[in-house]
């Protein structure tokens, strides 16, 4: 039972780290880019150190596309909640419903 929770909490804090090392940086634009580019790598390089793991993991649980599939939708909701949270920016319906087709796709990769 928490065999599949592990890759999913680990993709999780995973994602959480890349988006702050894609996007954290845009709060902070007068930063000359090669600075942010070298934060970036370091917050990648933490990404990367649950990324992986959680992939080996849940490879053995899921198949690969699967396995995307619940990163994407991971990566959704993180961005999503950082976005208005962080960057203060709105979310609009229309981000909702484009979300829910996602959604709906996931239901057919699940599929047996």
């Amino acid at each position: 039972m928490i065999k599949p929770v592990i890759p999913i909490l680990l993709l999780t804090i995973s994602n959480i780290f890349m988006t702050f090392a894609w996007y954290g940086h845009l709060k902070y634009k007068s930063t000359p880019l090669l600075v942010t580019i070298l934060i970036s790598w370091l917050i990648a390089f933490v990404e990367y150190c649950f990324q992986v793991p959680a992939n080996r993991f849940g490879h053995e649980i899921f198949n690969a596309v699967q396995l995307k599939t619940i990163q994407e939708i991971i990566t959704l909701v993180v961005f999503s909640v950082f976005s208005v949270f962080y960057l203060k920016e709105e979310f609009k319906w229309n981000y909702l419903v484009g979300f829910l087709f996602i959604i709906i796709a996931v239901f057919f990769i699940f599929k047996k």
